[in-house]
């Protein structure tokens, strides 16, 4: 009786996400809640140790920021004539140069007020967001040291922002709210990061011949370590000695893995080999690479237990989904009597997360490793028991059919408690299948009024 009423009271919806793959959805999940009038919450982790923010980890420390300022630039309002918005948009997904000594010099043109990108920022916006800047950029002036120098190549300027926030203010959160604010994000949207803290948070993914993969961008997209112009950083190999001779934002003693730079990456799977065995579990590790078992952000289980709702959306499952999923706290929200919908929408493809070649993941493996991570939430290392409890985390599956994508068993899913809905897709630009944005609004706007 008590979870019916509490169904009926709530409203809301929320996303599990990553960045990239998930912004081609924010026009769909925006359309769903301007009919309902309802809020929606994003959730995205902050355990990514790759690109522009691999630098800012390792130089002042703190959570990546590199998802959060992808899904909160993408959820700026588009208003045809708008200069500014236009602008700050421009302005927060730019990146600097890939030399390191130019892309400097582009940065201290932005502090300084010189760059072009600031021609149509109103006066008040610009020094305010000049002020952020310039901590950051204060900051790394006084970390500078002769061991170790900070590398401005391909740097995010959105990026430097929310961590100049952070240091300024002394909260991720502020930092997230004044960006929202200076971008006139609607009320009706949050992004909430998975953990709400001002320090680093990594994780590791075990595979089933036993292998330890030791951060994000080595479980995910793994490369080269991007070396600075610099004696002790460009080496080709460093003992744990020489990494506690680089004075920089790590722990002494902590993971050689966790402190090098990943600036440079790809993203395209065909660049990146198989993993050599399928991942059976994804955790949170210490800078010494001890298991650990963070507790979610307090607002994450605030607006999942507001939320009627709950959608696992595309992206990497192992580095994008399960790192929210598996925070104490979680899996028990989900699996609440109030939540009446738990929508997984399965990816378009398989990818180096959900390999190897020979033994790729089926939708039933999606929605296992979903259910496995909730159920740690609740008991670390334990995972998922019985079949039945596929449903108390996966209660709707959204797919696309055609070539390269995960096998769908209907008959095996639905024999377990699970809809299924087929949606039709659409060829990208590179001949890729995605899914038709209208035909995924209509196939979610049935199942939340289901």
């Amino acid at each position: 009786m008590d979870g019916t009423v509490d169904s009926l009271q709530r409203t809301g919806i929320t996303v599990f996400s990553g960045g990239t793959a998930a912004n081609s959805l924010v026009d769909v999940f925006n359309k769903i809640i301007e009919k309902r009038k309802c809020k929606l919450n994003y959730i995205i982790p902050i355990s990514d140790n790759g690109g522009s923010s691999s630098e800012l980890i390792r130089f002042v420390g703190g959570p990546s920021v590199g998802d959060i300022r992808s899904r909160l630039v993408r959820l700026i309002p588009n208003h045809e004539g708008d200069q500014e918005r236009t602008a700050l948009k421009t302005l927060f997904e730019y990146r600097l140069c890939q030399d390191p000594l130019k892309a400097r010099a582009e940065w201290l043109d932005i502090v300084e007020a010189r760059h072009l990108l600031w021609t149509f920022i109103s006066s008040p916006k610009r020094e305010l967001i000049r002020s952020v800047l310039n901590t950051l950029n204060l900051e790394i002036v006084k970390r500078a040291r002769p061991t170790s120098v900070f590398n401005f190549a391909e740097a995010s300027i959105g990026n430097m922002f929310l961590t100049g926030a952070r240091i300024f203010s002394g909260s991720f959160e502020s930092a997230i709210y004044l960006l929202s604010m200076i971008c006139s994000i609607p009320d009706s949207v949050s992004v909430l990061p998975a953990i709400n803290s001002n320090f680093t948070h990594h994780i590791s993914a075990g595979l089933a011949n036993g292998t330890q993969i030791t951060g994000q961008v080595a479980i995910s997209h793994p490369s080269a370590p991007t070396s600075l112009p610099d004696d002790v950083l460009s080496a080709p190999s460093l003992s744990d000695s020489d990494h506690d001779r680089i004075e920089d934002a790590n722990l002494p003693g902590s993971l050689p893995a966790l402190r090098r730079q990943h600036i440079t990456f790809s993203k395209n799977d065909s660049d990146n080999d198989d993993l050599p065995a399928r991942i059976e579990r994804v955790w949170y590790i210490n800078p010494y690479g001890h298991e650990i078992w963070p507790v979610a952000n307090p607002k994450v289980l605030a607006a999942i237990n507001a939320s009627k709702t709950v959608i696992y959306s595309i992206g990497s499952l192992y580095t994008s989904i399960v790192p929210s999923v598996i925070l104490r706290g979680v899996g028990a929200a989900i699996a609440a009597p109030g939540v009446r919908h738990r929508v997984l929408i399965l990816n378009s493809k398989i990818d180096r997360e959900t390999g190897p070649s020979g033994d790729k993941m089926t939708a039933r493996d999606f929605v296992a490793a979903v259910a496995r991570a909730g159920a740690e939430s609740w008991v670390p290392e334990k995972g998922w028991r019985d079949e039945g409890m596929l449903r108390r985390y996966v209660s709707h599956l959204v797919y696309l059919e055609g070539e390269g994508t995960p096998v769908v068993n209907v008959g095996e899913l639905e024999g377990l408690g699970i809809v299924c809905v087929k949606v039709a897709g659409r060829r990208g630009k590179k001949g890729d299948l995605r899914y038709d944005e209208r035909e995924l609004g209509l196939a979610l706007e049935r199942i939340i009024d289901s």
